[in-house]
């Protein structure tokens, strides 16, 4: 707490051993200030932090297990690779032979022992990233937290680091902590993920949860992309919701496992991959199906979006996959479209 504004409240949060899990949130959330906290570069005004079962909440950053990568890698550029590895274990008066010994497994485990005399100015962004790691986990911490470990680096690299960013946290079984905001990275790297906004956690689940299941509105806009429809409940029967979307003329079923109260208002939810755009009228059973006109269509090679207006102005994203190779497409701008979705695609939220 900083005077009166609470940059952490009320947070209750369980990371397991050997996990690599993310706090994700915006700008102002609280993450870097939960990640001070855990690293003891801030203290908490009430509560505990606990690491392995013991009391961190007064200990010193350097007599905590935890290392930081921070954002920047903030590698020393005068010292080679090999010294900017060993640098940790030098302050901590480390035998000789064993820093030899270290530094070279774990320059060998991030694959730059061939760069060992080289300097940060002539190594890549990946390459520095890597060296900055080895540094932090050449001291075997029990916690390494990452601040926007991926931030740097462009999408292709970003994208390929990810992936042995997971697979050296598997190899050597250290408990990852990652703060980021952006969105693709977290879901990719975590095992759980844990939400942040104005200080608290809206939801903590995997990445497969947080992302199909959300907790409410907030978490729906803020992970990938989503389509709101506002609706009114008509009738619950069988685990069905039957709800009455005004605006669109409509009658819509979505599938639930709590009885919310008939008349009340909610949010039907459906991701853009989820919608299916056709020309004609689907006859598929068990579907939402919604009529309108293509107002923009952007093409990403791998895939398709369409921006589809239906009758009331409401605006709704599709995502179609470009299976086959083809320069043009079956739907185009100012078509009149039938877009559709399962029933069990869609999920309801309340209107908060």
């Amino acid at each position: 707490r900083y005077g009166e504004t609470a940059a952490g409240d009320a947070i209750d949060l369980d990371v397991y051993a050997g996990e690599l899990f993310t706090i994700l949130g915006g700008s102002g959330s609280g993450k870097t200030t939960l990640l001070r906290l855990l690293a003891g570069f801030e203290q908490p005004t009430a509560g505990q932090i606990l690491i392995d079962g013991v009391d961190m909440t007064n200990v010193a950053p350097y007599e905590r297990p935890v290392n930081m990568m921070f954002q920047s890698y903030a590698l020393f550029p005068h010292m080679t690779v090999e010294q900017n590895v060993a640098y940790g274990l030098k302050k901590d008066r480390v035998d000789t032979s064993e820093i030899k010994d270290r530094v070279a497994d774990m320059l060998q485990l991030v694959r730059l022992m061939p760069l060992a005399t080289r300097k940060p100015k002539r190594l890549s962004g990946g390459e520095q990233q890597r060296v900055a790691l080895a540094r932090a986990l050449v001291k075997r911490p029990k916690l390494l937290l990452l601040d926007e470990p991926l931030a740097a680096l462009d999408k292709k690299l970003r994208e390929h680091t990810q992936f042995e960013l997971i697979n050296l946290q598997e190899d050597l079984g250290v408990t990852f902590i990652v703060v980021t905001h952006d969105q693709e990275e977290a879901m990719t790297l975590s095992s759980r993920i844990a939400v942040m906004n104005a200080g608290a956690f809206e939801q903590i689940g995997t990445p497969g949860e947080v992302y199909e299941y959300p907790a409410n509105r907030f978490i729906a806009d803020f992970i990938g992309n989503i389509n709101l429809l506002e609706a009114t409940v008509i009738d619950f029967q069988s685990g069905r919701v039957r709800l009455n979307c005004e605006q669109t003329q409509c009658v819509l079923d979505v599938l639930s496992n709590e009885q919310p109260a008939n008349g009340s208002r909610q949010w039907i939810a459906v991701r853009p991959e989820k919608i299916y755009i056709d020309l004609e009228e689907p006859s598929a059973v068990d579907r939402a199906v919604l009529k309108g006109t293509v107002l923009d269509l952007g093409y990403f090679g791998n895939l398709s979006v369409y921006r589809v207006q239906l009758a009331n102005g409401t605006v709704v994203q599709v995502s179609a996959q470009n299976r086959r190779r083809s320069a043009t497409h079956k739907v185009e701008w100012d078509d009149e479209v039938f877009i559709s979705w399962d029933t069990a695609s869609a999920i309801m939220l309340k209107n908060e």
